[in-house]
């Protein structure tokens, strides 16, 4: 009883401790956007700020245990679609603890958000308003300029966040436009913030083990359609995710191998 308490009373600490420093950390990041811009044209200063920003909350809270593995994959001198599974809310603090350098890409939603929406606006993060076809070809059109400029951009290809953890069927979007940009699918696969924060709730109502795992980058040279591409990252990940799950229960050889690329693509 005493430690449901405390893990209660945490939850609300963390959500009043956001509340209380993002007016401060919105005012250091509209600085840092005033002196870095002119010369800063990818802004990477300012997201390089927002990566502590956001990783302050996955720091102090103390039942969560974040780990990072394959950061080294993500180099910041080439651009690549980044593709990662989406459980939780709370995906988008952690996936800040990469500290590398990519244009988030988010419902229209979030960018109203006090302060921190207003820091999205900053960073030139993409939106994307849901169910509008025509702001789907105006978001493609920003993220492609987003990687002829070098920057990558980071999806979630389901589109909303799963209910049970396990990976939806994923959208066509980020694999037309790797295909069409010539640059690599980077994915990443995200385990432990459902436990941490369900779709539905705003209670922290438990002790999380968040795992970050970034993958080989996988060329889209071989392939033919974005079709093809979406199945073979999405077989990819959904592999990682079930070893992720098989390493924390002990049962790493239960955990099948990665799925090989298409024949076109391991000839590429």
């Amino acid at each position: 009883m005493m430690d449901r308490t405390a893990k209660t009373l945490a939850s609300y600490g963390l959500w009043a401790l956001i509340l209380l420093t993002c007016p401060p950390l919105f005012v250091v990041a509209f600085m840092i956007w005033l002196v870095t811009a002119p010369c800063d044209r990818r802004l990477r200063v300012l997201h390089l700020y927002s990566c502590a920003w956001a990783s302050l909350y996955t720091y102090v809270f103390p039942y969560w245990t974040t780990t990072v593995r394959g950061r080294e994959r993500l180099r910041d001198d080439r651009a690549y679609v980044i593709v990662s599974n989406h459980q939780s809310l709370l995906d988008i603090l952690v996936l800040f603890r990469l500290y590398r350098h990519f244009k988030w890409v988010s419902k229209e939603e979030i960018f109203r958000v006090p302060f921190i929406g207003w820091n999205m606006t900053l960073n030139r993060y993409i939106r994307i308003r849901r169910g509008d076809r025509q702001d789907a070809v105006r978001m493609m059109a920003s993220c492609g300029e987003a990687l002829e400029s070098g920057s990558s951009v980071l999806i979630f290809p389901e589109g909303t966040r799963s209910i049970d953890g396990e990976l939806r069927e994923f959208k066509h979007g980020a694999f037309t436009l790797a295909l069409r940009h010539g640059v690599p699918i980077l994915p990443i696969v995200l385990d432990g913030t459902l436990d941490a924060l369900p779709k539905y709730g705003v209670t922290l109502r438990t002790s999380a083990d968040i795992v970050i795992q970034v993958l080989d980058p996988i060329p889209v040279g071989g392939f033919d359609d974005g079709t093809a591409l979406r199945d073979h990252v999405r077989s990819v990940m959904e592999t990682a995710l079930r070893r992720i799950r098989a390493e924390r229960c002990g049962e790493v050889a239960a955990a099948p191998p990665a799925p090989p690329a298409p024949r076109a693509a391991r000839s590429a």
